[in-house]
Parts: C-alpha cells; sequence; structure tokens
C-alpha cells in the first residue's frame, strides 16, 4: 500500500497532494494487480506433455477390431465324458447346429494408401467377419491378408479411396530399459484406452499355453484382452512394438512383439499370405558332454552339424558334418532352439553371417538364405517323423481296412522314429498337423515344411474308426 501524505506549516492551509503523485500511485496499485495473477500463472505445469503429443499423433491409426465367426457342430454321444475334442473329428451324430461368436481386439494401421493393418494373429484367428472401426467412427470391412499363429501376428486390408492415417515405425533393437513405453488399444470393448509405463525388460522368453514365446519386450503398462493387437509406442509416437495379452497369469506385465522381429513377418504375409521360412540345408543337434570334450568345448557352447544337404547354402559355403556352430548374426548359438530363433528371423535371400568350427579353426561363413525346395519335402517328412506317404486315391494294397475319406495313407513307418516307437503302422492315416488338415500329400508336405522349425508338432492318426491326437517332437 502507498500512503501520500499533507505537510502542515505553521500559519497555512494543509497541503493537497499533486494531481501527478495520485495518477502515479493509481498505476501503481492497477500495476501490482495486473501483475499478480499473472505471476500465478506462470506457475502452472505444461498440460500437453510428451505422452499427450505421442497419443494424440498416433490414435487416428489405431483401429478397433471386430469379429463374427460361426461355430457349427453336432451333439456328440460323449460330451457327457467331457471327450468333445478327441473324438470331434470321427462321430456325426445328431442335427447340425450354429452358433454365432463374437471377439474384440485393437490393430494398428501400417501402410495408408494400402490399407494394411498390423494385428495378432489369435485376434482373428477364427474369424468369419472382420471390421475395422477407425477414431473417426468409420467402419470398414477388412480381408485376413495373412495370418502366423507361430509368431501370433496378421495382417488385414481395408479398402478406402482416400489414404488413411497411419503410423511411423520404430526400431526395436535400441530399446533403453526405463524408457517411456505408451500402450492404445480396445481393452474390454472400451476403445482407444492409453496406459503408460517403461520398458522393463527385452529379449523377455516365456512359458504360456504349453509353449515357449521367445525375444518379447516386457512393459509394466497395462495390456489386457481387447489391446491384443494395438501398438507400444516410445515417447516419440512410433511403433516399437504390438502388444500381445497371451500371458494371462500375468498382473502388473504385459508382452509385446518387437517391430524389428515383426517386419519380417509382415512381409511374409503381404506377399505370400504366410510365413516363409529360409533354409540353409542344416540339421543341427545339442553338443552333449562327449562331444564337448572332444572338442574341448563346454556343453553349451554351440551346436553339432548333424546333416548337411548336398548343393544346399550351407554346403556351398562349406559347412560340414560334424562342424560346430558358434554363432548366427553374432548371437551365440547355446541349444538348437537358439538355432532356430535365430532362423526364423530369416528371409529368401537375407546373407546369414555363421561362425563355425572346422578341424579346430573358427571360420566366419556368409550364407545365402533360400526358399525351402519342394522336392526335398519327402526326405524331410522321413527325417523328422520317420514316414512315408501316399494319398488315399492310390489305392494300396490296404485300402480295404481304410475307413478315412481324406487324409495320407503311412506307406513305411521308420521303427525307430517317435511315431514307429508309439506304435503307428503302415495303412494309418494322419489326417491333420497342428490346424493344418492334410487332404492330401500336397497339403503334407506342405504342413511338414511350414512346421520344420518348431520343437513338435500334434498329430492326428486314424486307425479304422478310431483316432489318436498324438504329440510328436521334432
Amino acid at each position: 500500500m502507498f500512503l501520500i501524505r499533507a505537510t502542515y506549516t505553521a500559519g497555512r492551509k494543509p497541503m493537497r497532494a499533486k494531481p501527478i503523485f495520485r495518477v502515479m500511485a493509481a498505476a501503481l496499485l492497477i500495476a501490482v494487480f495486473v501483475w499478480l495473477p499473472q505471476a500465478s500463472a506462470a506457475k502452472c505445469y505444461e498440460r500437453k506433455n510428451a505422452v499427450v503429443r505421442a497419443v494424440k499423433k498416433v490414435s487416428p491409426a489405431v483401429v478397433n477390431i471386430s469379429t463374427q465367426y460361426e461355430v457349427r457342430y453336432r451333439s456328440n454321444p460323449f460330451a457327457h465324458f467331457g471327450m468333445d475334442d478327441f473324438f470331434k473329428d470321427f462321430f456325426d451324430s445328431g442335427p447340425e447346429r450354429k452358433r454365432e461368436l463374437n471377439s474384440l481386439g485393437s490393430g494398428v494401421i501400417i501402410d495408408g494408401k494400402r490399407g494394411y493393418i498390423l494385428t495378432n494373429s489369435h485376434v482373428i484367428v477364427k474369424s468369419g467377419k472382420v471390421s475395422a472401426v477407425l477414431k473417426d467412427g468409420r467402419e470398414f470391412s477388412a480381408e485376413i491378408v495373412g495370418a502366423d499363429p507361430e509368431s501370433d501376428l496378421a495382417v488385414l486390408q481395408i479398402e478406402t479411396k482416400a489414404p488413411l492415417p497411419a503410423i511411423e515405425m520404430g526400431n526395436s533393437d535400441d530399446l533403453m530399459i526405463g524408457e517411456t513405453a505408451i500402450a492404445i488399444g480396445n481393452p474390454f470393448g472400451f476403445s482407444h484406452t492409453v496406459t503408460t509405463g517403461v520398458i522393463s525388460a527385452v529379449n523377455r522368453s516365456f512359458k504360456a499355453e504349453d509353449r515357449v514365446f521367445r525375444d518379447f519386450i516386457q512393459t509394466d503398462a497395462s495390456i489386457n484382452p481387447g489391446n491384443s493387437g494395438g501398438p507400444l509406442l516410445n515417447i516419440n509416437g512410433e511403433l516399437i512394438g504390438v502388444n500381445t495379452a497371451i500371458y494371462r497369469n500375468a498382473e502388473g506385465i504385459g508382452f509385446a512383439i518387437p517391430i524389428n522381429r515383426a517386419r519380417k513377418i509382415v512381409s511374409d504375409l503381404i506377399a505370400y499370405g504366410e510365413v516363409v521360412h529360409a533354409w540353409i540345408g542344416l540339421s543341427v543337434k545339442d553338443l552333449d558332454q562327449n562331444m564337448a570334450d572332444y572338442f574341448d568345448l563346454e556343453a553349451g557352447t554351440g551346436v553339432a552339424v548333424q546333416h548337411v544337404a548336398p548343393d544346399s547354402p550351407a554346403d556351398q559355403a562349406g559347412i560340414r558334418e560334424g562342424d560346430i556352430v558358434l554363432s548366427i548374426q553374432g548371437e551365440p548359438v547355446k541349444a538348437v532352439s537358439d538355432y532356430k530363433a535365430a532362423m526364423r528371423g530369416a528371409g529368401k535371400g537375407d546373407r546369414i553371417r555363421i561362425k563355425v568350427l572346422h578341424n579346430g579353426m573358427q571360420n566366419q561363413l556368409d550364407v545365402k538364405a533360400e526358399l525351402y525346395p519342394r522336392r526335398l519335402a519327402p526326405g524331410l517328412a522321413k527325417r523328422l517323423l520317420g514316414v512315408k506317404v501316399m494319398d488315399i486315391s492310390e489305392k494300396p494294397r490296404f485300402a480295404a481296412r481304410i475307413l478315412a475319406d481324406s487324409g495320407v495313407i503311412i506307406s513305411e513307418v521308420d521303427p525307430q522314429s517317435k511315431l514307429g516307437r508309439i506304435g503307428a503302422k503302415p495303412g494309418d492315416v494322419i489326417r491333420k498337423i497342428d490346424e493344418i488338415r492334410t487332404g492330401d500329400t500336397e497339403s503334407f508336405y506342405d504342413a511338414v515344411i511350414k512346421y520344420r522349425w518348431k520343437d513338435s508338432v500334434v498329430i492326428l492318426l486314424q486307425r479304422g474308426n478310431q483316432g489318436f491326437y498324438i504329440t510328436v517332437d521334432l
């Protein structure tokens, strides 16, 4: 407060403050009242932080995926024994019934010009009708371009005259533990829900649904059913991973497929409709203690080359039976599972750096990957499954006791193979390998080539009117 006083002089009247001083005092008072709220406002934090900007940037490219599919079934006389899955391929009793089911998931547009959407395979694997809804409310019918259950990735396509908003690709190879991670999806049907956290770990492996999933990003950003297929972003709004909710026992833990691993899979799905694993012509086995002692190595140092296909890329590069594969692309190979994981990421035409121990010397070799030659499929089936097969239409000598109307007939069985040891015989029919129905030799060889990198497959074997599901290690 400012005080202006009048001065008294003896015999005189009190002096009044001059007008100029009154004006100055009023101006000072006004300045104080104007300055105070501005000073208070200056202390407020900026609300539009990096996370808000990233979400605003990416949200138009995130889609809500809804699927509708029809389930057909017949009443089963064994249903009350809890054995529906085992007998459903062999018994058809009662009238056929239908039921429509729906599911929800998420996806992200990766190519706005061509309308490609990246999502999880398990979101659409059973779908008959797939719809994609954008943030602005536009709904499109989506076609399944390709799906790969092994990696849990799928690509959809929607058609539109105008280009769609698309996400920018990031780099999942340079992630830092502790950096911000942002997940966007549609958990429980609530569209465009955002959760944030940090990158907790990279190259994470875990077991779920009797499978081991490798090379995942772990984050503490909440990922729930419905978030599956949605994007995991860095602070710049770039796609670094595809969220997946397959680890249902997790609390406060989310997993995402690294985008750098997804790139090759997406490319294959768009080009071929499925993932095409490259081939270099090697079969390997774990290095046991006796072999490790012979090569003066520690067990788990590498894998031993068991077989080299003649004239294969590995053969041309100089790899020989008995060599030890030490690393691929600079990453140590400690077991067959490491070798398979490294090869899954290779595509046709890729140059693969392989370090091998040959005659006591370490050699760095450059091997060019190719597609698996179909002419080698019968030999691959014999080596992996221990069987030779033929079409039912070929009417072999044991056709009289075959009751199946589709499948491939086992014509020879190696008694030392897994199928041979459990009692498979010539005349038995292989009707299915994992999710592929083997109606003829072509589809059977397709399945063998596709699943050659898996640790095991489930085979549906029929003998007479009885069927058996058998797990076979590869």
